[in-house]
């Protein structure tokens, strides 16, 4: 299994997630569990695959709250074992989520700039004025310097955000393979663009889960990182 792919379990409740990743079995070992599933069970989801399937688990969260509140969050999460957490990228945020996993394995990654969202967005969201590509590449310093294990940042951003003093663990979505539908994504490369550009680990769900054969759709996506 190549687990620079993780596939997003972005299905309507756990028990459809456990038959998507029982349909592609081991072709798959990393699975991303978001917060639309985490009130259909997602949490229990995660810890079924992860201890009795062995798979690793991202548990794609986007934490933000005063310090005290996201470190206690990140506490009682990281009691399940699970590999990757996300949290806002904000440095109060990420220096509170560290404390919460010290002492356990799970990764705290801090998000720059949703994939989903472009210059427009971030005027909409009263987001300081400038470059998306510098803003992104800024939030994503920032992150590294209060401790995050590594960043979420589209693809376009990774070759920029690996050549940083001290970067760790990039991860991309945002990653369509070539003629695939974009969906609600605006900042998007193919698999190996990605993987290339210096991301770790890619991100992909819709052109998995929506495929008639969605183990056949990884599989090529694996075929082409390979």
């Amino acid at each position: 299994m190549d687990d620079r792919l993780i596939v997003a379990l972005d299905v309507p409740n756990a028990v459809a997630g456990l038959d998507l990743a029982g349909r592609l079995g081991n072709a798959v070992g990393f699975y991303k569990i978001g917060l639309g599933m985490l009130t259909s069970g997602g949490l229990a989801l995660a810890r079924e695959l992860k201890d009795e399937h062995g798979k690793r688990i991202f548990l794609d969260m986007k934490l933000f709250d005063i310090g005290a509140t996201v470190e206690a969050a990140v506490r009682g999460l990281a009691q399940f074992g699970l590999d990757f957490l996300t949290v806002h990228g904000d440095p109060h945020v990420v220096a509170a989520a560290k404390q919460g996993a010290a002492g356990t394995g799970l990764k705290i990654l801090g998000v720059t700039i949703l994939t989903s969202l472009d210059r427009t967005d971030l005027d909409a969201g009263l987001i300081r004025a400038g470059d998306l590509h510098e803003i992104t590449v800024e939030r994503a310093a920032r992150a590294f310097e209060a401790g995050a294990d590594g960043v979420i940042c589209s693809p376009r951003e990774a070759a920029a955000i690996r050549a940083l003093p001290g970067a760790g663990l990039i991860v991309t979505p945002g990653v369509r393979p070539a003629g695939a539908a974009l969906g609600d994504q605006k900042r998007v490369e193919t698999p190996q663009a990605a993987l290339r550009a210096g991301a770790d680990h890619i991100v992909v769900g819709r052109p998995i889960w929506q495929a008639a054969d969605p183990r056949a759709a990884a599989e090529a996506i694996l075929a082409e990182i390979a």
